[in-house]
């Protein structure tokens, strides 16, 4: 197994899914819930966003293939993507609490963990590191990721009354920053792959 194949899944997917700062909007989408509920939502949100993730990783390239664009063009428009993540994170945009006949699919799974950046990175990292070991590495790296997300939620009452508020803000924009970085290396290498 590659463990360079796996930090860089594992870091990129954390920085995109952003447990802790997640953690505050999970409480307010799940505000009407029992105790119980709430954690039977975040281990269906975890799992489904996971799945997702996963599919997309492993056939997201079929598809694309299909529909003939390159992985270039994917790296470049993945990267777009994340920089708008970014760029809401570092502005302290929140996704908005809607109401869902489900709200563990909608909007917890996706947008909010499964969202396009994280799909989009996904499929990148499982191009960039084929055979075996690589794959494996990314299905791992993924699915540590997503266990993150869930740990968070789990513990997401406790979390927030030990944790000031402010500081979720600090780090949803130092994660930001991290991910804006992230976003304008998959621009350049994207664009790197298509002048060669």
């Amino acid at each position: 197994m590659s463990w360079r194949a796996f930090g860089e899944t594992f870091v990129t997917l954390f920085v995109i899914t952003d447990p802790l700062g997640n953690t505050p909007i999970f409480l307010s989408v799940t505000r009407n819930l029992s105790p119980v509920e709430r954690r039977r939502a975040a281990i269906r949100a975890v799992v489904a966003a996971g799945a997702l993730i996963l599919g997309f990783a492993v056939f997201g390239e079929l598809v694309f293939r299909y529909l003939d664009v390159s992985i270039e063009s994917l790296s470049i428009a993945g990267g777009l993507l994340l920089l708008l993540v970014a760029l809401q994170m570092l502005r302290g945009i929140d996704f908005p609490a809607g109401e869902s006949q489900d709200v563990a699919l909608v909007p917890l799974a996706t947008p909010l963990v499964a969202g396009p950046g994280a799909i989009a990175t996904a499929i990148v990292l499982w191009r960039n590191n084929p055979g075996a070991g690589g794959h494996l590495a990314v299905v791992l790296g993924i699915v540590a990721a997503v266990a993150c997300v869930g740990v968070a939620y789990l513990f997401a009452e406790r979390i927030t009354r030990r944790v000031n508020p402010s500081l979720f803000a600090f780090l949803t924009r130092v994660f930001g920053l991290l991910l804006s970085a992230i976003a304008v290396q998959l621009v350049v290498d994207g664009v790197r792959g298509l002048t060669e």
